[in-house]
């Protein structure tokens, strides 16, 4: 019996060894696989910023900083301004904010703290589909949006904040105004659901010690609730921010692709990913296809500096919170 024994003692620890070195090799080669696709997102962007910068080599060498102050955008004499697209851009999606970022925490707010049990999943579903579909936008802003903003949105705004440059001029419906109010629309969804989410994640002792303690409902979410979730309440007003940045076709439709800068909300604009769009296909010399790969550039960039910037926001803000300093 001694001798089966150790044998079957030498057995179990030969299979250990087995099962462990097995074990070893596919964390070894798990490890491997996805540490490939995360290098590869990393080799792929580095790819594009290349692309990206090779191509709009001519426009840089002959326009050079003077690229990114001049508004003049004449394809006949090769002369090309980025800034009207710049600020086309920056405008519309700043706008975009200041219209969707109060809906869309009201949205959030609503169904994570105060809607029924009935209501949440349904809304929550639609919410969900309307942030996942963006095709119907594009059609139903020319036709719908547009003739709504010119007949019943602007004439208002003019009447009684006509004083104001924002809202002086004629309104013909393709805008800037309705380029703000289209992207709203569109980024609405996912930041509404992004801080919902986020709003769900609050620990429930947090509403209990407000309760507790002798708060309103509204107080509970005001004190308690909002600013335990204002990290991710914010990261998902950055991605929205940069959803509206990057807006093409739906925006294209409805700004009035005019290279123009105008103080009103009223006049046509652009944006940098609308003039891709538009003019790519038709640019014709080397120097103009350079100049649009040089905006798509300046895309990647404004995209990346905002992305960096949220990071830095949430940072400090989740070590505030942790009770660090700032």
């Amino acid at each position: 019996m001694g001798k089966y024994s150790f044998r079957g003692r030498w057995m179990n620890k030969l299979k250990l060894s087995f099962i462990s070195r097995s074990k070893l090799s596919g964390d070894l080669i798990f490890e491997v696989v996805v540490g490939f696709f995360a290098f590869g997102i990393i080799a792929l962007a580095f790819l594009i910023f290349r692309e990206l910068f090779t191509g709009s080599g001519l426009s840089i060498n002959t326009f050079g900083l003077s690229f990114l102050t001049t508004s003049t955008w004449d394809p006949v004499n090769e002369v090309f301004g980025a800034l009207p697209f710049i600020f086309g851009t920056i405008v519309s999606s700043l706008l975009a904010l200041v219209i969707a970022v109060p809906f869309s925490l009201g949205i959030a707010i609503y169904l994570s703290e105060l809607a029924p049990e009935k209501l949440r999943t349904p809304l929550s579903f639609i919410i969900e589909l309307l942030a996942a579909s963006e095709r119907h936008h594009r059609l139903w802003g020319v036709f719908i949006l547009a003739p709504f903003v010119r007949d019943y949105l602007a004439p208002p705004l003019s009447t009684y904040l006509g004083f104001l440059p924002l809202f002086q001029g004629p309104m013909y419906g393709l805008s800037m105004l309705t380029g703000g109010v289209i992207l709203a629309i569109m980024i609405i969804p996912i930041t509404s659901s992004i801080s919902r989410e986020a709003i769900l994640a609050v620990p429930t002792h947090q509403r209990e010690g407000a309760l507790a303690l002798g708060a309103t409902g509204w107080e509970t979410i005001r004190i308690a609730v909002l600013p335990y979730a204002r990290s991710g309440i914010f990261g998902a007003v950055i991605l929205g921010f940069g959803r509206a940045i990057g807006e093409t076709m739906a925006v294209t439709m409805v700004i009035g692709n005019s290279p123009l800068i105008s103080a009103s909300l009223f006049a046509p604009s652009y944006t940098m990913a609308s003039v891709i769009a538009n003019e790519f296909v038709e640019a014709t010399s080397n120097l103009y296809i350079s100049s649009l790969i040089e905006i798509g550039f300046l895309l990647l960039l404004v995209s990346v500096m905002i992305n960096m910037a949220a990071r830095i926001l949430v940072w400090k803000l989740l070590r505030v919170e942790g009770g660090g300093r700032a």
